[in-house]
């Protein structure tokens, strides 16, 4: 769902497939940017701990 996708890291082939993203963000222990607001999401930081930060208020 490409109209959803608001991942701005350049060349990612898994821009709009969901499911290949997600499990490609769990392995490396991470979150999509499609969990972040657009302004956290474009410093490429998808950890849980930057997550957590950005909701825990």
């Amino acid at each position: 769902m490409v109209e959803f996708c608001n991942c701005s890291y350049p060349g990612c082939d898994k821009k709009g497939k969901c499911c290949e993203c997600l499990h490609y963000h769990r392995k490396n222990k991470q979150l999509p940017a499609c969990f972040f607001p657009d302004e956290v999401e474009k410093t490429f930081d998808r950890s849980i701990r930057r997550y957590l930060k950005e909701y825990s208020n």
